[in-house]
């Protein structure tokens, strides 16, 4: 074969793999909320075998910065192929919500600081602030999806990645009735109010050792206060791996076996 049928098939192959992946992710449905004049596009996994007289658990998945804008597209790049395998949903059948945040928002109110190159260098979380339009527009979402009678309010999971990670510290911090279990994955969050889910969401919090984009002493505030909580939480911090920890994660074996375990009283 010479080179050049070698790189026209490599090409064929890579075109026909992108498109087998858009494919697979079309299962998820294209969504948009509307709330006070902003739009919140997502992407919606029914449950497999779907049965109208049944409800069904609801995991809520938030992206990271990168993945922010408006193609309703993007913030599958990271988990989406996750939730489609069939070992996952022909065991544990659910709604998977994947919300994409606008361009330039945040998951969770943040004050920060950044250097000369304008990178952030420190941030702080204060609960007292206003939630991001987003944020705000997915807590009326999940109101109005709770109200539907589809959704086992028991079992309301959520978990994210990176600013996907910071949102989902604050939403627990802030909502702690509605979550059933939570697995923030390289987040961080205002460790000070742990104390308002602690007892009530239990959490498996993730983080690479050598992340270079939000520090692993983020991750490491939480488990120590946890600790010293006494409450239900796991915390696994991945040696050498840097901020794409949920590379790992998305292949943890007992994740789902764990996160489903888990229902309201």
């Amino acid at each position: 074969m010479n080179y050049l049928r070698y790189v026209l098939l490599c090409c064929c192959l890579l075109a026909t793999s992108l498109w087998s992946h858009a494919q697979d992710l079309d299962a998820f449905s294209y969504e948009t909320y509307y709330h006070h004049g902003d739009t919140l596009r997502y992407r919606l996994l029914m449950p497999a075998n779907y049965d109208i007289h049944k409800k069904y658990p609801l995991v809520v998945f938030l992206h990271g910065a990168g993945e922010r804008g408006y193609d309703n597209n993007a913030q599958l790049l990271h988990g989406g192929t996750m939730f489609l395998r069939d070992s996952l949903r022909n065991k544990y059948p659910a709604f998977v919500l994947v919300p994409q945040c606008p361009t330039g928002s945040w998951w969770a109110p943040m004050d920060y600081k950044r250097d000369a190159t304008g990178k952030i260098t420190a941030a702080t979380f204060p609960l007292d602030a206003p939630a991001p339009p987003a944020t705000a527009a997915l807590n009326t979402l999940l109101d109005s999806l709770l109200g539907t009678g589809k959704i086992d309010k028991k079992r309301v999971y959520i978990g994210g990645l990176s600013m996907g990670g910071m949102g989902t510290f604050y939403l627990i911090t802030k909502r702690p009735e509605l979550f059933a279990a939570a697995f923030p994955i390289c987040g961080a969050g205002n460790v000070d109010e742990a104390g308002r889910f602690a007892g009530k969401v239990p959490v498996w919090i993730f983080h690479g050792g050598a992340d270079g984009v939000v520090p692993v002493e983020a991750s490491r505030a939480y488990d120590e206060k946890l600790k010293s909580l006494k409450a239900e939480y796991k915390y696994t911090e991945y040696p050498g791996v840097g901020h794409n920890s949920w590379d790992n994660v998305f292949v943890e074996p007992d994740l789902f076996r764990w996160l489903f375990s888990h229902k309201k009283k």
